[in-house]
Protein backbone atom coordinates (compact mmCIF):
# COMPACT_ATOMS: atom_id res chain seq x y z
CA UNK A 1 0.00 0.00 0.00
CA UNK A 2 1.25 3.24 -0.78
CA UNK A 3 2.20 6.10 1.68
CA UNK A 4 0.37 9.33 1.65
CA UNK A 5 2.04 12.86 1.70
CA UNK A 6 1.04 15.95 3.18
CA UNK A 7 2.95 19.35 0.65
CA UNK A 8 2.01 22.04 2.17
CA UNK A 9 4.02 25.76 1.17
CA UNK A 10 2.75 28.09 3.86
CA UNK A 11 3.20 31.83 4.36
CA UNK A 12 2.47 32.73 8.64
CA UNK A 13 1.17 36.22 9.13
CA UNK A 14 1.30 35.92 12.76
CA UNK A 15 3.58 32.97 14.73
CA UNK A 16 2.52 32.94 18.43
CA UNK A 17 -1.17 32.69 17.37
CA UNK A 18 -0.09 29.89 14.14
CA UNK A 19 1.76 27.89 17.43
CA UNK A 20 -1.94 27.10 19.16
CA UNK A 21 -2.32 25.46 15.48
CA UNK A 22 0.77 23.51 15.63
CA UNK A 23 -0.28 22.41 19.64
CA UNK A 24 -3.95 21.72 18.22
CA UNK A 25 -2.79 19.37 15.28
CA UNK A 26 -0.58 17.22 17.26
CA UNK A 27 -3.47 14.99 18.26
CA UNK A 28 -4.72 14.18 15.29
CA UNK A 29 -1.57 13.89 13.25
CA UNK A 30 -0.82 10.97 15.85
CA UNK A 31 -4.06 9.26 15.53
CA UNK A 32 -3.58 8.93 11.78
CA UNK A 33 0.52 7.82 12.11
CA UNK A 34 1.89 11.31 10.47
CA UNK A 35 5.15 11.59 10.55
CA UNK A 36 6.86 14.94 9.60
CA UNK A 37 9.44 14.95 6.91
CA UNK A 38 10.24 18.04 6.38
CA UNK A 39 9.14 20.92 8.89
CA UNK A 40 10.13 24.78 7.60
CA UNK A 41 14.08 24.51 7.74
CA UNK A 42 17.08 26.03 5.51
CA UNK A 43 16.10 25.78 2.03
CA UNK A 44 17.16 27.20 -1.58
CA UNK A 45 14.39 28.16 -3.95
CA UNK A 46 16.52 27.00 -7.58
CA UNK A 47 12.72 27.58 -9.78
CA UNK A 48 9.53 29.61 -9.55
CA UNK A 49 8.67 30.81 -6.40
CA UNK A 50 7.55 29.67 -3.09
CA UNK A 51 6.52 30.23 0.54
CA UNK A 52 8.32 30.75 3.00
CA UNK A 53 7.58 27.39 4.80
CA UNK A 54 7.82 24.32 3.61
CA UNK A 55 6.22 21.44 4.89
CA UNK A 56 5.96 17.21 4.00
CA UNK A 57 3.89 15.06 6.00
CA UNK A 58 4.17 11.69 5.49
CA UNK A 59 1.50 8.92 6.62
CA UNK A 60 0.77 5.11 6.71
CA UNK A 61 -1.17 5.13 3.01
CA UNK A 62 -3.06 7.89 1.26
CA UNK A 63 -6.61 7.08 2.47
CA UNK A 64 -5.24 7.57 6.41
CA UNK A 65 -3.47 11.27 5.03
CA UNK A 66 -7.31 11.94 3.40
CA UNK A 67 -9.23 10.93 6.56
CA UNK A 68 -6.35 12.83 8.54
CA UNK A 69 -7.45 16.05 6.44
CA UNK A 70 -10.99 15.56 7.05
CA UNK A 71 -11.22 14.27 10.76
CA UNK A 72 -13.13 16.73 13.19
CA UNK A 73 -9.94 17.10 14.98
CA UNK A 74 -7.95 18.68 12.14
CA UNK A 75 -10.50 21.00 11.10
CA UNK A 76 -10.43 22.07 14.46
CA UNK A 77 -6.94 22.98 14.21
CA UNK A 78 -7.44 24.29 10.69
CA UNK A 79 -9.53 27.09 11.94
CA UNK A 80 -6.83 28.02 14.50
CA UNK A 81 -4.44 28.41 11.17
CA UNK A 82 -6.82 30.07 8.67
CA UNK A 83 -6.58 33.38 10.26
CA UNK A 84 -3.03 33.38 10.51
CA UNK A 85 -1.59 31.94 7.77
CA UNK A 86 -1.90 31.28 4.07
CA UNK A 87 -0.85 28.35 2.34
CA UNK A 88 -1.20 25.63 -0.50
CA UNK A 89 -1.63 22.13 0.24
CA UNK A 90 -1.63 19.14 -1.59
CA UNK A 91 -2.70 15.66 0.09
CA UNK A 92 -0.55 13.02 -2.58
CA UNK A 93 -0.40 9.61 -3.06
CA UNK A 94 3.34 7.92 -2.82
CA UNK A 95 5.33 6.13 -5.60
CA UNK A 96 5.47 2.69 -5.58
CA UNK A 97 8.34 1.41 -7.65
Amino acid sequence: MAKGYWVAHVDVDDMEAYKSYIAANAAPFAEYGARFLVRGGDRTEVEGKARARTVVIEFPSYEQALACYESAGYQAAKALRDPVSTGDLVIIQGYEG
